[in-house]
């Protein structure tokens, strides 16, 4: 049965994704897209694109999640709980060096006011809200999909705001069909490479196509942290499954790479792919990050200086509860190996297409 989708986070890169392939499979009737007035216009685009051919309503509403009932009138808010089947929550700050003011007001404020949303929504079946993999902080070793424990620190106010608006969304598992989903590191699309942005994991590329020329291209540190990098199209493929079975619900899944490499093996690919070369020698971490405490060197680079902690934090976060979901659907995680040339050519062929940035998704 065809059903009534809200989502935030429109026209975000996974947001695009997640619709695209509804509407393919045919599971909407009508969207609501709930959308900062500054995007309305690239929302219309984008979505009238993404439903050509396909007989959708839609409706994009203006929408501040940071205020109660999301700066809408009683009468817009009525219609659409009343209609909504379906809640996805995506909208988020995702930059690494966001301040704690802005980060708390959009992820946490935000997805207060998104959670009343949902417990107002007389027909919801399903609310899927999306965390992040690394509430984690700076928690090492096995962290469980079951684990919702503060670390003892946090890497940047990212990781810390979404971790306490996850707390908010386990308090209403009681009250609402409720499904989390912690992503790792997303990355383009395993098939085609594609991406929307080259942000997040593409600072290594970013720093690469810098240092091209460089005699020699170090190592950082000794540290074994892993990588774990998950390409778009299996994130929306499971997010489709899980955002429609009845097991998911009130339950929490990592989609993340259940055989992740470790980080300095990801750096020696990535080098060998993207310039034909192998890392020699090593820099000290200390020394790396001292110098991307220069606003000058971040931006040459194309790096944010929050991104090396990922460089030493070695922790796995399990995903076998997600591995028994989606058993026999035939979605699985592919090895990064299989598909980072793909990511490279893209990047090769777009990378002059768009500034660098230093965000991470």
């Amino acid at each position: 049965m065809k059903c009534t989708y809200t989502i935030t986070g429109f026209p975000g890169f996974l947001a695009k994704h997640l619709i695209r392939d509804l509407v393919t499979n045919q599971y909407v009737s009508k969207l609501y897209l709930l959308v900062l007035p500054s995007m309305k216009s690239k929302a219309r685009k984008m979505i009238e694109t993404l439903i050509t051919n396909y007989a959708i309503e839609y409706e994009i509403i203006e929408t501040d999640i940071t205020e109660p009932s999301l700066n809408w009138e009683q009468s817009t808010f009525e219609k659409v709980s009343h209609d909504t089947t379906h809640l996805i929550h995506l909208a988020a700050i995702y930059d690494l060096a966001v301040s704690y003011e802005l980060a708390n007001n959009v992820n946490v404020n935000g997805t207060h006011h998104i959670n009343q949303f949902a417990k107002s929504c007389p027909n919801l079946e399903h609310y899927v809200y999306y965390s992040t993999a690394f509430i984690s902080g700076d928690r090492e070793g096995v962290v469980y999909e079951s684990d919702l424990t503060q670390p003892v620190s946090f890497k940047n106010h990212y990781e810390q705001t979404k971790y306490e608006a996850e707390l908010l969304v386990e308090e209403i598992k009681s009250h609402v069909p409720t499904t989390i989903i912690r992503p790792g590191v997303v990355i383009g699309d395993s098939k085609r490479g594609e991406t929307d942005k080259f942000d997040g994991p593409y600072f290594i590329l970013n720093t690469l196509s810098s240092l091209q020329y460089a005699p020699i291209l170090p190592y950082i540190g000794q540290h074994k942290a892993r990588a774990n990098f998950v390409p778009i199209d299996y994130i929306v493929a499971a997010s489709i499954h899980l955002l429609h079975s009845e097991t998911a619900i009130n339950k929490t899944f990592h989609l993340t790479d259940p055989r992740p490499y470790q980080a300095q093996a990801v750096y020696s690919m990535i080098t060998n792919h993207y310039l034909g070369r192998q890392p020699v020698g090593r820099m000290p971490f200390s020394l790396a990050r001292f110098m991307l405490q220069f606003a000058i060197i971040r931006k040459w680079l194309g790096i944010a200086q929050e991104a090396l902690d990922y460089f030493v934090c070695n922790v796995y976060h399990d995903c076998r509860e997600t591995l028994n979901e989606l058993k026999g659907t035939g979605i699985i995680c592919p090895d990064l190996a299989t598909y980072l040339p793909q990511i490279i050519n893209y990047y090769k062929k777009h990378q002059h297409d768009q500034t660098k940035h230093v965000s991470i998704k």
